[in-house]
Formats: C-alpha cells, structure tokens, sequence
C-alpha cells in the first residue's frame, strides 16, 4: 500500500542534544503504527514534526508522495493531520464544547459571526459520550479532571476528522474502561483507512491495537517491524539496548517501626473515614480509579488540602489535621505528585536549581554557592542516571522520563522519611521504570516507608507487601502481597467485592 506520510533523513536538534539523528520510516493509511522508545528517544520530537509544531534540521516529510512544509500545526491540520500532544492544548476558562470545537464552532446560518451555541453543545456531548465522557460540555476545562481533560483533547482533534492521527499516550491518565473505548474509536477510524501513529510505553496496549513498530532509540531508528513478529522481550531490547532481569524487584523484609497512622480521616470534600498505616522498610499501594480519591488523600496527608475529622500520627507524633507542606517537609515527609511538569518542577529553571528546590533553605542559609549547587544537582544526576547535557539545563528540555527522575531527586536530596510516590512511572519508558522501581526498594530496605499510588495494577502488585484499594472516596480493602491478583484487587477497584484485611 502508498504511504500516506513519509520521513526521510529527519535531523532535530536542541540545544546540547541530538533529538533525532538520520530517521526514515513510512506511515500507511488504516494502520496503527506505533513509536516506542526509551525517554528521551526523540518519539515526541518526531510526532511534534508530523504536525507542524517544529521544523526538522535536515531531511523531508512526504505527503501521499508530495514533500510538506509545514510551519505550523494549521498548516498540518488543513492538510488533514491531527494529533494529541504529551502536553494538553486547552484553554482552560473557556467550557469543554468550546475547546473542542475551537476555530471550528458551528454558525447560526451560513456567513454569520454568531456561534450556534445549541448546536455546538449538542455535538460535543455527542462526541464526549462515544469517548465515555459523563460531563456537562457548558463545564470550564479548568474544573475537569486530568483525564476528562484528555478525553477533550481526544474529541477536540477527532471532530476535524484528520486522515493521519497522532496520539502521543493518550491513555497514561485514563482508568480502564476510558481506554478501551478510546481503543473502540481507534479501531474503528483504522476501519475508515485513518493512518494512526501511536505513542506509547505500554506493551500491552501496543499489542492490542497496534500493526506496526518502529523502534527509537537515543534518537536514532533502529527497527520498523510489524508487531505479530516480535516478542516483548525482544522489543525491550530493542528499545534500551539491553536485557531488563527484573521489572519489579522487591528484597521483602519484616517491616519496622510505625511511621503513618491514619485513624478515621476525611477530607474536606474528598475521602471519608480512612484508616492507613505505614511502616519502615515497606511499599503500601493505593489502588483504585482514577477519581477514587487516592490523590486527593495524598494531598491532604502532604498538608495541600485539609482533613476536617480524624486522627493522623506521623513517626509516632499526632499532628494538627490543619498541617501544611512546609512542616510536613521538615518532619521528614515528601510527596511526589501525579502531576510533574505543573506540580513538581519549575520547568523554566535549571535542573540544577530544580534538584535543589526543596532543600534550598537549608543548604544556603545565607549565601548561594554555586558550584556547591552544580556538585550536589550532578550527584544526583550521575545516581539516576538523568539524562542531560549538563545540570544548567532547563528541566523543560527534558524528556518525560529524566523530568521525573528530577522530581525524585529533588525530595531524595531532603532525606525524607517516608515518601509518597504518585503514579510514579506514568508516561515513562520500560527501562526508566525498572530504574525507579529498583531505587524504590533500595529506599525500603534503607528504612524508608514508600506511599505509592498507581493505576498500573501489575506494578502495584509487584511492587507493594500491602495494598489498600479505595472505591468511591472509602477504603474497601486491604490485600497482603501473597494474597494480591490482578482479579481481585479489580474487584475491589470496581465495587464488586468486599477482602478481608491483608497480613
């Protein structure tokens, strides 16, 4: 079959960085082609081409045979491409119907200025509901949650009914049944001849739509290979250059000295009547849906919100429900959050003063030292293995997976305690992932007490020795790593059953 889109000898470059080196593939009408790669492996880059966003250094983008130029994504979206970008793309004060149909709003007749609002109200909740979404499009974006807001992105891009579509992980925050119909949607525009480069980390997504893989790696290609003719082991290999032994590994011990206790806590709008301990030298897993109130209780033990009843005792102290972060910090607790480029990083600082942020106050009490400061960043660097030129990067350069390993260094630098891990490995690549898992248990048997949330229930399972499973703002069970199955840590997830309380 015809390519719809070709890529010849695509050079990007950034500063201090070869984002893609020499790239060739081709892309065919009613595929699903799928681009993996490590973090940093030039995948975003190569998508941000596609559509527009960036011009390449050197090669050419064919259209149906024709070279492209294109200096903005316009002017891809008028030639029929589309795509869903890593970073969202809406305006938050303005409603979801208007979002999605931005630029695109229907007229009262034709010529005329004026939006017909009906109209456009109508086709959003229409396009929203084949998405699964169960929201009011007059809602402002900015009162959506993170994957509601990803389902307008999806519908946003779906309503110009582009030929070539790009989802860059569209699914790394929606719950399970939000993906599967975006899956349906997929599969059904590929019956349609749509051509649709998929980004992902997610193997088995990958095997479930996908037709086709081209393999990135440190922004060069290395592999185009249709998917029923490799294995996930040869994949990974593929992507990281090496064999990954274990993607979960825990050394289990008796856990130590109690360091959380939660005794009938509720949030001010939010979880109800939690109970939760915590204990040195173990990984406690919070399950649930997205909107379970995982995060929220996280939060609220963190100090950013505010729990209006109970009891929480923290390294064996009662602590005021009327916290806030800062104490919290100095006590030896530290959260990182599902939410990095807006809540964990100054993305327009360095990695440097990134790494840095948290501790800042205590290691610089009067004078800024920076060389102390570039010492302290490339300790860090060096240990997780960050990917970047130099610690006076900007963390915004940064790929997805490196930004997060900057998060983790910044509350590694505190010393702290007990950490809360917040969908700790969401939108990063397999090898990174087996990196911060490993260091997970290297902190646990080092005495500290991890705090992890995660939809993805194979990572919970293997990681945690106890796993509460929230359901609808309550705890509905406590499940013990023995006992722990894909099955009935879903059926708690999904309100169908009651567990007995974990060992």
């Amino acid at each position: 079959m015809k390519p719809v889109i070709e890529l010849r000898n695509i050079t990007k470059t950034f500063p201090g960085v070869t984002a893609l080196d020499d790239v060739s593939f081709d892309i065919v009408p009613g595929e699903v082609h799928v681009l993996i790669g490590e973090n940093g492996a030039g995948k975003s880059t190569l998508g941000s081409l596609i559509l527009g966003a960036q011009l390449p250094d050197r090669g050419e983008i064919l259209l149906n045979g024709s070279p492209v130029d294109f200096r903005v994504p316009a002017d891809a979206l008028r030639e029929g491409i589309g795509g869903v970008n890593q970073e969202l793309m809406l305006i938050p004060w303005l409603s979801a119907a208007n979002n999605i149909y931005c630029n695109r709003e229907p007229k009262s007749r034709p010529g005329s200025p004026f939006i017909d609002q009906k109209t456009m109200f109508s086709n959003a909740l229409n396009i929203l509901s084949t998405l699964g979404v169960d929201i009011d499009p007059r809602t402002p974006v900015k009162l959506l949650t993170s994957a509601q807001k990803q389902m307008v992105e999806i519908a946003k891009i779906l309503v110009a009914e582009p030929k070539v579509l790009i989802l860059d992980e569209p699914t790394a925050i929606l719950s399970e049944s939000e993906v599967d119909l975006l899956f349906e949607k997929i599969r059904k525009l590929k019956a349609e001849g749509t051509a649709i480069v998929y980004v992902s980390h997610r193997l088995q997504e990958i095997r479930e739509i996908g037709d086709r893989v081209t393999v990135l790696r440190d922004g060069k290609w290395v592999s185009t290979i249709p998917i029923a003719d490799i294995t996930d082991d040869e994949l990974v290999q593929l992507m990281v250059g090496r064999t990954i032994d274990c993607m979960y590994p825990r050394n289990r011990r008796e856990p130590g000295k109690e360091v959380l206790r939660l005794e009938n806590c509720s949030v001010e709008n939010g979880p109800r009547n939690v109970n939760l301990t915590l204990h040195e030298g173990e990984v406690v897993g919070l399950a649930g849906l997205v909107g379970a109130g995982r995060t929220e209780l996280a939060r609220a033990i963190f100090g950013i919100d505010r729990f209006e009843s109970g009891e929480i005792q923290l390294f064996g102290k009662k602590r005021s429900l009327r916290t806030v972060p800062s104490k919290m910090i100095d006590a030896g607790l530290s959260l990182i959050p599902e939410d990095r480029k807006d809540l964990g990083l100054a993305l327009r600082l360095s990695v440097s003063f990134n790494v840095l942020l948290a501790s800042f106050h205590r290691i610089f009490k009067f004078v800024f030292h920076p060389r102390k400061a570039a010492e302290i960043a490339g300790k860090h660097v060096e240990e997780l293995r960050i990917a970047t030129p130099s610690t006076r990067q900007l963390v915004s350069n940064l790929s997805g997976g490196n930004q997060q390993k900057v998060v983790i260094a910044k509350w590694l630098q505190t010393n702290s305690r007990l950490i809360i891990f917040d969908e700790p490995t969401r939108g990063i690549d397999v090898g990174a992932k087996a990196e911060i898992h490993g260091l997970m248990d290297q902190l646990v048997n080092d005495g500290t007490a991890v705090l992890m949330i995660s939809s993805d229930l194979p990572e919970v399972i293997g990681m945690c020795d106890r796993i509460y499973v929230m359901y609808h703002g309550e705890i509905v069970g406590e499940i013990g790593h023995a006992e722990a199955t894909q099955d009935n840590v879903a059926a708690l997830m999904l309100g169908t059953a009651k567990a007995a309380k974990g060992a």
